[in-house]
């Protein structure tokens, strides 16, 4: 296992240290960090979804509104 050494704000230690009193310190700072990780990596996906979603409108066929409408109204039951 790897050791990581940080420098946070002596409020922000402090706070840490109250709320996670009596646990594993090393447990929850590892969990937390894989939150994070998770949440950016997530973020990115989006991102590139996001992304592709208007590459491919770039090369969608363009329709009258006129024809979207006709077309809405035919696939109504």
């Amino acid at each position: 296992m790897a050791t990581v050494n940080f420098s946070v704000p002596e409020d922000i230690k402090n706070a840490f240290n109250m709320v996670f009193e009596g646990q594993n310190k090393s447990a929850v700072i590892a969990e937390l960090m894989r939150e994070a990780v998770e949440r950016v990596q997530s973020q990115q996906r989006s991102k590139e979804a996001y992304q592709r979603i208007l590459e491919r409108r770039q090369h969608a066929p363009h329709i009258t509104e006129e024809q979207f409408r006709a077309a809405r109204e035919e696939g109504r039951p």
